[in-house]
């Protein structure tokens, strides 16, 4: 016994002296976080913060695809097995109320001197017009009326949702920023000293920074916060169909070690829309059109409550927490929409949309500023105060594209799907590279496979939407049912919620 207590006492000792040394690299012995060695530095870190609004989707594999019969033929939801890595999702749908704060700063920023920018995030609220309904209740109060402040935002379409993300990005990094006291709070933002992530890291803000991180380098000095801090979170984004669709059968709950006991047909247990639990026996378990004219039930017995839509937190959520993934709206994922995409897309994260770009710098490697831009059409393309990017181009030496194995353009939106270089490339024998510039804003024409607008409605802007809506019969509440919609379109039925990236262990802290 004495022998065992000397030891615990030696152990301690030695753990006591290490505690007052400087942690070393095992490949080089030289300590980290010291001045004399360089001042390199390696922060504590936990695991990533979970942001507000999210929940932790425990990612893994699982089938891809049709359930439930084909019942449009379009053969488009090949099953196909696939992985999905963990990640973040809203746990409902993005409200009025968050919308309307949107909008609120977006107007404070920018309204003064670049009135576009607001006038670019506002909601089509007349997507609610019918020629033979009287909806004009909706188009003056639904969005802005605080009855309709839980109500999921619609009349968004797929950029405007993206750049909802990219804003919602920025004001949860800066509130984390403020909350450690490394920023001030500034009240009055104006397109000049707005905070933007990208911007910050660039050295490129214009704000007030109210505590500097000293720099242990050499050189001495303040720096600002870095990726290698682990304080920003990631981008918030919209899911890729993939996320969506993984998220919505919420599997986890029908699970037993590696099998999946149950494979489901809806966000829930069975093949019915009804609540079997003897508790709510009956009830509906999403807002959908149950049959002709029937939006909600009868009077005195409404089945789902919801003539529209209903709030985000009606009905039950699935097993990972996230409400409405059947029913209430559609809503908007990444991907851009092709058919046969099961078959085409990769078995780990598969998403088809890339478009490769790196953030613009002037000769002497400085990142550029953006300025408000227009395109063709006179929409909106950039906002001042943020970084701009640009397509990885061939042209571009630094690139390196020509020694890169993995991709050899920026823009892969129709690969094997769709694109020059599987339909002619091999006819010709002209390398790819050389038919194509990504850097010019003209793309390769079709080789008739999508003939828009004249065999087709499929084109680069045709963006996948997932689930089914209030006004939608429960086939499409399958999660393995897709859809699709031009971009730049936005209806009375789609809404969308953001998702965000884990990093590090898919589990967890603690966790194997």
């Amino acid at each position: 016994m004495k022998k065992i207590s000397s030891t615990l006492i030696l152990l301690a000792g030695i753990v006591i002296l290490g505690s007052c040394s400087k942690e070393r690299s095992p490949v080089t012995a030289w300590e980290y976080n010291d001045t004399k060695n360089g001042g390199f530095e390696v922060v504590p870190y936990e695991e990533q913060e979970t942001g507000p609004g999210l929940v932790l989707v425990q990612g893994g594999t699982f089938t891809m695809g049709r359930a439930e019969q084909d019942v449009t033929y379009d053969w488009n939801t090949i099953p196909r097995r696939v992985t999905v890595s963990s990640f973040y999702m809203d746990q409902t749908e993005v409200r009025n109320l968050d919308y309307l704060e949107y909008l609120h700063w977006t107007r404070r920023v920018f309204g003064p001197n670049f009135v576009d920018v607001y006038k670019k995030a506002l909601p089509d609220t007349l997507v609610w017009r019918d020629r033979l309904a009287f909806n004009e209740p909706y188009v003056e109060y639904y969005l802005r009326h605080p009855a309709y402040r839980d109500y999921p935002v619609v009349g968004v379409n797929w950029l405007q949702a993206s750049d909802f993300c990219a804003w919602r990005t920025d004001r949860v990094n800066e509130f984390i920023l403020i909350r450690e006291g490394i920023l001030d709070h500034v009240p009055t933002p104006t397109e000049n000293d707005y905070f933007n992530t990208d911007q910050y890291m660039a050295g490129k803000w214009q704000g007030t920074v109210v505590t500097p991180i000293p720099s242990i380098a050499p050189e001495g000095g303040d720096r600002i916060v870095r990726m290698e801090d682990g304080i920003f979170l990631p981008r918030y984004r919209l899911p890729t169909e993939a996320e969506w669709e993984f998220a919505a059968y919420g599997l986890i709950g029908n699970t037993i070690g590696e099998r999946i006991t149950d494979r489901r047909l809806y966000p829930w247990n069975g093949h019915g829309t009804r609540n079997p639990d003897e508790k709510f026996l009956g009830q509906m378990q999403a807002n959908y059109q149950r049959s002709n004219g029937d939006m909600m039930g009868i009077a005195g017995a409404l089945n789902d409550a919801g003539d529209v839509t209903t709030p985000v937190y009606s009905y039950w959520p699935n097993d990972y927490g996230l409400y409405n993934m059947g029913g209430n709206v559609s809503e908007w994922v990444m991907d851009v929409y092709r058919p046969l995409s099961a078959e085409d897309k990769s078995d780990f994260r598969p998403f088809r949309g890339n478009v490769f770009k790196t953030q613009m710098t002037n000769e002497e490697g400085i990142v550029v500023n953006d300025t408000i831009r227009y395109d063709a059409d006179s929409n909106i393309v950039s906002i001042p105060g943020q970084v701009r990017w640009r397509d990885v181009s061939i042209s571009v030496a630094d690139d390196n594209l020509d020694e890169r194995r993995n991709y050899k353009y920026s823009d892969n939106i129709n690969y094997l799907d769709g694109d020059i270089q599987t339909q002619a490339e091999g006819l010709s024998g002209t390398p790819f590279s050389e038919k194509y510039d990504p850097t010019t804003a003209t793309k390769p024409e079709s080789m008739g496979m999508y003939e828009y607008e004249k065999t087709s409605l499929i084109n680069d802007e045709a963006r996948v939407y997932k689930g089914g809506s209030w006004k939608d019969r429960a086939y499409w509440m399958v999660p393995g049912t897709r859809r699709f919609l031009d971009q730049r379109q936005a209806t009375a039925w789609i809404g969308f919620r953001c998702a965000m990236t884990r990093v590090g262990s898919p589990v967890g802290l603690g966790k194997k």
